[in-house]
């Protein structure tokens, strides 16, 4: 019996293992990016990096673990009884609880790990974290600001600079620097300066009590001026001149994100403070609520229970599999791990919403899995209908998917599929064309036949994980199912883009894998064909792959990204703001011919308006509002600068400002005109034209668009848009290249996979998929760092986008060119 049980808790562990892997994988990649982004954008070192994920797995395992557990125990017992290997267990005596007793030691160590991780690892790993961003965001507070660009993220604080340098000492130095302190929004104070030395500093008198500080840079100003009005008294206007001069700036603030008491996410709180706050009472008439940590607590006890209630679930299905193989393990670990999480989801949203009790809510999916156990169990024992509607429904399904997949020439159609191959050989014969061979077809069928099967489960697990993190949005905002239908169906687009690499790297794996396995890849060497041109055909077929990715990508996935973007929208319940952005507050004006146009032009105060060199605004404009219906602003004011200088020389203000189909008229403002330290002219108006402001209507109408939403020409004209406007378009450019190089990627793996299928031997297939695994976690991590350093202009966004390409595929050519033909 000892034998038995190693033997059964090794099949079951094995898969266990490769399922968690596998689940941690695709939820931790969507967070890939935005890591290697903080990390690189404020010079965080390779520690710091390994910190953030290390920080951040704990989270995921939380879910992750109930599922490998019950994946582990489907897929294995799946394993055994497709081979009857259960039915020989049993057959010699051994019983239902038996089976029970050593898969559920499995269960108590995926228990006992998912409590060490959810009421001890979790919340510490979460406080760690945000006290790690915190750190990072203080190391480096400057690193993120780049010229020409409007930075927001200073409190109460907008900047603009024209020229970044970096200094010695982690110091950097700005040069024609525009400042607009926004503590009174409708009249900003201004200070530019014709250089700026900047300095970090921790904010240690903004300490936090979590232990993170609050990131402050010093700028020391050198030959700038400071304006202020005040916003009830315009005719009110202060002006001054300085040499030097020294401005603290507080970067960083998030609210929400400190370790605090009050404002700390409950994930990051102890234990023993959520149970604390849980069995709080308001008082004195405050505002408090302690649903929220009672929901808290039961979830850190309910995950890794589940670990038990899943096998009692699993058991019974698996020993229940018979000949159906992995194929059903598979699609009931889907179905069943959805069902799972569905009904969990379900019942907190209704705990939060107060319909339920916090227990009910988060212990229902529990109590129901386990009475089905229950239930499950004395079927399998005693024989029944329920088990075998499972059992049948899993077996028809695993069948489905084999006769999808099915290799089998016999049948309706073979007729035709004859007649074609006869035309198609007739064709090449014709044209004296010798690819592809009959042997090059079979191994691109096997190729083309596992790539689909991959990239299907692939897109089911995509399309499950994203209904689980819609589903509290879905029960709040009672959102029709037809309206989530179509999203997921519009989402199948961005998810077969996303997942083809790696789908056509795991399969060049278990293609390779089975004819090494099988021995035809020995009997293919023997006949005198080479290595290479047995890979030939699949290269082939990657290579049209990319093709096709990319005109998939450039034609068809924007519109579809538009799409279910605008019903995402629907579902969470938000305005769509797929395309207009009236809340762009800074924009500086048209550069370079557009100037020189407009310069010759007169305005209202009889100032000519001397233009910027090319590249370099004029002007900057502010406003509150903008209504891009009507084309109307509300509070708008024209900052004029001299491009050589940056000194301010003219200052427009207007309550109101419309467009009459030629000009802008302005409303209930005034000007100011400014001749070094002094107000040279004060003119307020009721009505105003300013001829020399050419920018149109349209030129503030600026689309955020998301680089997924428009093809390469679209994207390319949209930054060439933004750019001349201060916009930041270093991530659109290397999103850009990416465009190009992405697809790429479908090729570099198919290379990249053949040396390490072929060294796999006869180890299976579970050694190739935790292959495929592990090199696709190698290239995403390189390649979001190498898009991070874009990102922040650290490199240039050919190399950032091409580079994980070209050295991945260097790599891969080095190996095969190295493995014996």
């Amino acid at each position: 019996m000892r034998l038995l049980t190693r033997y059964i808790l090794r099949e079951v562990s094995s898969h266990a293992v490769l399922g968690g892997v596998l689940f941690t994988f695709v939820l931790f990649m969507q967070h890939l990016s935005d890591i290697l982004g903080l990390a690189v954008r404020n010079s965080a070192s390779l520690a710091d990096v390994c910190r953030i994920i290390l920080y951040m797995l704990p989270n995921t395992l939380t879910v992750t673990i109930p599922m490998a557990i019950l994946v582990g125990i489907l897929l294995g017992l799946s394993r055994l009884a497709a081979d009857s290997e259960i039915t020989a267990m049993r057959a010699s005596g051994m019983g239902v609880l038996g089976f029970v007793r050593i898969v559920s030691i499995l269960a108590a160590l995926g228990m006992a790990a998912g409590l060490v991780n959810s009421i001890w690892l979790a919340p510490r790993s979460a406080a760690a974290l945000l006290g790690l961003e915190n750190s990072l965001k203080s190391s480096q507070a400057s690193f993120e600001v780049q010229p020409r660009v409007f930075y927001e993220d200073l409190k109460n604080y907008v900047l603009y600079v024209q020229e970044v340098k970096p200094a010695l000492g982690g110091a950097s130095i700005w040069k024609h620097v525009f400042l607009a302190d926004l503590s009174d929004p409708e009249s900003p104070h201004i200070t530019t300066a014709d250089k700026a030395v900047v300095l970090n500093e921790p904010g240690s008198a903004n300490a936090l009590p979590g232990g993170a500080d609050s990131a402050t840079i010093r700028l020391h100003l050198l030959d700038g001026t400071q304006h202020q009005v005040s916003a009830s008294s315009p005719g009110q206007y202060d002006i001054s001149t300085f040499s030097t001069t020294d401005i603290p700036l507080q970067t960083g603030v998030q609210n929400g994100t400190r370790v605090s008491r009050s404002d700390t996410p409950i994930h990051a709180l102890s234990l023993s403070e959520v149970w604390r706050l849980s069995r709080v009472t308001p008082k004195d008439g405050k505002d408090f609520s302690s649903r929220p940590f009672l929901i808290e607590l039961n979830s850190r006890f309910s995950y890794p229970f589940a670990c038990i209630v899943l096998m009692l679930v699993g058991v019974p299905l698996g020993l229940s599999s018979k000949r159906s193989g992995r194929s059903t393990g598979i699609v009931l670990a889907i179905a069943l791990v959805f069902v799972y999480y569905l009904t969990s989801l379900v019942g907190v949203a209704f705990a939060k919403s107060g319909k339920v009790s916090p227990f009910v809510g988060v212990w229902s999916a529990n109590l129901i899995f386990l009475v089905a156990g229950v239930l499950l169990l004395q079927q399998l024992s005693r024989g029944g209908i329920a088990l075998n509607i499972f059992a049948s429904v899993g077996q028809w399904l695993g069948r489905m998917l084999e006769r999808m997949m099915s290799r089998d020439e016999d049948g309706p159609g073979t007729a035709e599929k004859v007649t074609m191959a006869q035309r198609l050989a007739n064709f090449r014969a014709t044209l004296h064309i010798r690819f592809p061979l009959l042997l090059d077809d079979y191994v691109m069928r096997e190729f083309v036949t596992n790539f689909l099967f991959v990239l299907s489960s692939f897109a089911v697990l995509f399309v499950v994980f994203t209904f689980f993190e819609l589903i509290g949005d879905i029960i709040r905002n009672r959102t029709a199912l037809v309206t989530v239908g179509e999203y997921l169906v519009n989402l199948i687009p961005y998810i077969i883009s996303a997942v083809t690499p790696l789908c056509a790297l795991v399969a060049v794996l278990v293609t390779f894998g089975a004819l090494n396995r099988s021995s035809e890849l020995t009997a293919m060497k023997a006949t005198g064909i080479s290595l290479y041109r047995v890979v030939a055909p699949v290269l082939v077929i990657a290579a049209v792959l990319a093709a096709s990715l990319f005109a998939f990508d450039e034609y068809y996935l924007p519109g579809a990204n538009r799409r279910q973007e605008a019903l995402r929208a629907v579902i969470k319940n938000k305005p769509a703001q797929t395309f207009l952005r009236p809340d762009r507050k800074w924009i500086s004006g048209q550069t370079g011919t557009a100037l020189v146009q407009a310069a010759a032009t007169t305005g209202k105060s009889g100032k000519i308006v001397q233009p910027g060199a090319p590249g370099e605004p004029a002007r900057i404009f502010y406003y509150q509002f903008f209504d891009s219906n009507k084309d109307v602003f509300a509070n708008l004011t024209v900052f004029e600068l001299e491009p050589d200088t940056f000194v301010l020389r003219r200052r427009i203000f207007a309550s109101s400002v419309r467009w009459d189909g030629h000009n802008w008229i302005f409303d209930q403002g005034w000007q100011r005109t400014f001749a070094g330290e002094t107000v040279g002219t004060y003119q307020p108006f009721a009505v105003a034209e300013f001829p020399e402001i050419k920018e149109q209507p349209s030129y503030f109408k600026k689309e955020d668009l998301q680089s997924q939403e428009m093809s390469f020409a679209e994207l390319s004209d949209y930054i060439g848009d933004l750019k001349q406007s201060g916009f930041d378009t270093m991530r659109l450019r290397v999103q850009l290249m990416k465009k190009i190089a992405y697809p790429v990627v479908t090729l570099v793996m198919a290379i990249l996979a053949v040396p390490f299928a072929l060294s796999m031997g006869k180890r299976g297939s579970l050694v190739g998929i935790s292959t495929a695994i592990g090199l696709a976690i190698s290239y995403w991590v390189v390649a979001g760092l190498f898009e991070a350093m874009g990102n922040v202009n650290t490199l240039p966004p050919v190399l950032a986008a091409w580079s994980p390409d070209v050295l991945f595929g260097i790599v891969g050519a080095y190996l095969l060119l190295r493995t014996p033909t």
